[in-house]
């Protein structure tokens, strides 16, 4: 049974950085396309970041950019999102997911697994 599992989060203030963390039990992990996405309450789940077989084809959403950095970590089956200068309209239950065709993609659609998330809250 896939699983994946989602550490890092946490209640932190505006402005401090956070690596989110996602461990995959994918027996070919590096064949998976990885996927961050996050649900604010009372909103739909939506796209953050990812990342492909190849760890320079990355792509992040519009409204993140500059501030996000996804990576992964073959050895250890696990990919993570780097998150500076959080803001509270972060806050959020960030999921990870990953998607066997192994392209990057922004559709929730295209992915196979998904992990149970970690909240982030930011607050002051």
């Amino acid at each position: 049974q896939v699983q994946l599992v989602e550490s890092g989060g946490g209640l932190v203030q505006p402005g401090d950085s956070l690596r989110l963390s996602c461990a995959a039990s994918l027996r070919t992990f590096s064949n998976y396309a990885m996927g961050w996405f996050r649900q604010a309450p009372g909103k739909e789940r939506e796209f953050v970041a990812t990342i492909g077989r190849r760890v320079d084809h990355t792509h992040y959403a519009a409204s993140l950019k500059g501030r996000i950095t996804i990576s992964r970590e073959n050895a250890k089956n696990t990919v993570y999102l780097q998150m500076n200068s959080l803001r509270p309209e972060d806050t959020a239950v960030y999921y990870c997911a990953a998607d066997s065709q192994g392209l990057p993609t922004t559709r929730l659609t295209d992915y196979d697994h998904w992990g149970q998330g970690t909240q982030v809250t930011v607050s002051s």
